[in-house]
């Protein structure tokens, strides 16, 4: 398996505590404050990570079933795998899985989100993987923005 050396990279320093940038990334209260309306996370070693973009589709094709939570450090780190869109289906269904760590840094009283989306192999349809995910991350990461901005 030959990885790409590609890795997605976002950062943001918002005013709020660590602990509030835990539970919206580990809880579905917080994913539902900025990510999606619809997910089911289990905050364990391989429980489920799965965001639900588009309900109403059927399961396999509603966002990222199939994603676990990979690990984590109460308020300081928390990983899980990523599938590809269902737009990506050789990507999607392949038995490879990307991942993202998401890192929580306290910086007097501000915290600091680092994001990392990494682990994708070598190809047009992962590069394309990559792009998209370029572009989406953004949006969450804005989205998350603005979640305290609006507080």
């Amino acid at each position: 398996m030959m990885f790409n050396e590609r890795t997605i990279y976002k950062k943001l320093v918002l005013k709020v505590s660590a602990n509030e940038i835990w539970d919206c990334w580990t809880t579905e209260t917080g994913l539902r404050s900025f990510f999606c309306p619809d997910c089911s996370v289990e905050l364990k070693i391989g429980g489920k990570y799965e965001i639900y973009f588009i309900s109403e589709n059927e399961y396999g094709h509603k966002g990222s079933e199939g994603c676990k939570v990979l690990s984590f450090v109460p308020e300081r780190m928390f990983s899980f795998s990523w599938n590809a869109p269902p737009s990506i289906p050789t990507v999607r269904n392949h038995s490879h899985k990307a991942w993202v760590v998401v890192l929580i840094n306290n910086i007097g009283n501000k915290t600091e989100v680092e994001l990392f989306h990494l682990g994708f192999l070598k190809g047009s349809d992962w590069d394309e993987t990559v792009d998209y995910f370029e572009n989406a991350w953004d949006i969450v990461m804005q989205n998350l923005k603005q979640k305290f901005n609006n507080e």
